[in-house]
């Protein structure tokens, strides 16, 4: 039996019914798209040809709660303030030596596989070792210079979530 208040509150007169159903939609929405699945405009072409220039996708905020990134996942990274963020690969993790030789990806001396990644560079970068409570990320188009990519050694809890498939 449901009881008279609560009847009254949610199933109120025929004409208020849309209202309220209205304001409790709008609610769930708010917190759902504010909060647990964020959605993002894809702009500009650094996780090409992945997630395409002018294309939409969903941060899930809860993805890395309880355990963190692992390697080849595409997280969101805050990089300024709230709004802007950036997609990026993880490839390496805590502990690890990275580096780019000629644009081939190298963890612990050994060549990684990347499938994803489709133009290659002529990257060199000299090997780093990845801090506690960090990982390196870099996007998925590599065939334009360096110093036109945000990517490197990143603070984990700069990262929002993963992206929703």
């Amino acid at each position: 039996m449901i009881p008279a208040s609560f009847r009254r509150f949610f199933f109120p007169h025929p004409d208020k019914r849309y209202a309220v159903r209205l304001i409790i939609v709008a609610c769930v929405s708010y917190l759902i798209f504010g909060h647990l699945l964020i959605p993002l405009r894809i702009q500009g072409l650094s996780m090409d040809p992945t997630y395409r220039d002018g294309s939409f996708a969903l941060c899930w905020r809860p993805q890395y709660v309880f355990a963190p990134p692992e390697r080849f996942d595409v997280v969101t990274v805050r990089f300024s303030g709230r709004r802007v963020m950036l997609l990026k690969r993880v490839v390496a993790l805590p502990g690890e030596t990275v580096e780019f030789r000629k644009g081939l990806l190298y963890v612990n001396d050994g060549l990684i596989e990347e499938p994803y990644v489709r133009h290659r560079s002529a990257w060199d970068l000299p090997p780093r070792t990845i801090a506690s409570g960090h990982v390196y990320v870099v996007g998925d188009n590599r065939g334009t210079a360096m110093d036109r990519h945000r990517f490197g050694e990143i603070d984990m809890q700069r990262i929002v979530g993963g992206v929703f498939p």
